[in-house]
């Protein structure tokens, strides 16, 4: 997936959408709900647009969705290719370079994980603050564009802290109306940030690898969003990053993860979510004085 494919992308993109847009986000696994509430909206099949490859994991609907979120343009990849659908690496990352095409600035990237740590429960959102490639593949892997960005770019911060501040802020905030208004019997905190390893599936893991995640200071596992991250920030974007744990992974809990409990707990913690994601956005198009 070269730089002129990205191009005619975001040429296509922009010939139905001509706003200029600054926030884009990528829902995962039993997260999409969040786009089917975006305002003046343009949907777009993935089918339809150049050079996209299709998705075809339940949970993960299929469209780019292009509009407002509290007035604020958006667009958002209603579902995201993974590398265990047999996919190259830089199918995978193609939505992100054209992106960055686009002008993004800000990307917000969302994935069902597994927690890894006891005291992280089903149902918490994790910020992620850094990540563990365990994939096997880098995204930036072969021939260098440096339209893209640089041949070696530095991985100190991939997630900005400025976004994560804002997360932890708008975070805190929900979970103090919700123990006033008495939703919640006690106050808890949604929002909680760790390391996010990122494995190829299409297996959970076994309970001896996430033993070894343990050690390695990994929080949360996944399959995804470390490449899109990666990328991300390659082409100079910020990116911000948040897993829903909606299982505990193998070996913590008694029993078998079932890809249906994935898609269970996103559902369980959509209103919270998708409130999160809304303040977020509105705070850093404040910050960005997009």
């Amino acid at each position: 997936m070269n730089y002129e494919m990205a191009q005619e992308t975001a040429s296509f993109i922009k010939s139905r959408f001509d706003e200029q847009l600054r926030i884009a986000l990528v829902l995962g696994s039993g997260l999409g709900g969040f786009a089917d509430r975006i305002q003046q909206v343009t949907k777009i099949p993935y089918e339809e647009i150049p050079h996209f490859a299709r998705s075809t994991v339940q949970g993960h609907a299929g469209f780019l969705v292009i509009g407002r979120v509290e007035n604020v343009p958006v667009i958002v990849q209603q579902g995201r290719f993974h590398y265990y659908e047999g996919y190259e690496i830089s199918q995978v990352v193609f939505p992100i370079r054209v992106f960055g095409l686009l002008g993004i600035k800000s990307l917000i990237l969302t994935n069902a994980a597994g927690s890894i740590r006891t005291s992280n429960r089903r149902g918490t959102l994790l910020l992620i603050r850094d990540h563990i490639n365990l994939m096997g593949v880098n995204p930036l892997r072969g021939v260098n564009d440096e339209r893209f960005g640089p041949r070696f770019p530095d991985m100190t911060e991939v997630y900005c802290r400025d976004y994560q501040n804002i997360a932890s802020e708008e975070a805190e905030k929900i979970a103090q109306e919700r123990f006033q208004k008495g939703i919640d019997k006690e106050f808890r905190r949604i929002l909680r940030r760790g390391v996010y390893c990122a494995l190829s599936g299409p297996t959970y893991e076994t309970p001896a690898e996430v033993r070894m995640l343990r050690l390695l200071g990994a929080d949360a596992v996944g399959m995804s969003t470390v490449p899109e991250a990666m990328v991300a920030h390659q082409m100079g974007m910020k990116v911000l990053a948040i897993s829903c744990l909606t299982n505990m992974a193998a070996g913590i809990d008694e029993g078998f993860i079932r890809h249906e409990e994935v898609m269970e707990t996103g559902a369980q913690v959509a209103e919270i979510f998708e409130q999160l994601l809304r303040r977020v956005i509105l705070r850093i198009k404040e910050f960005e004085n997009y």
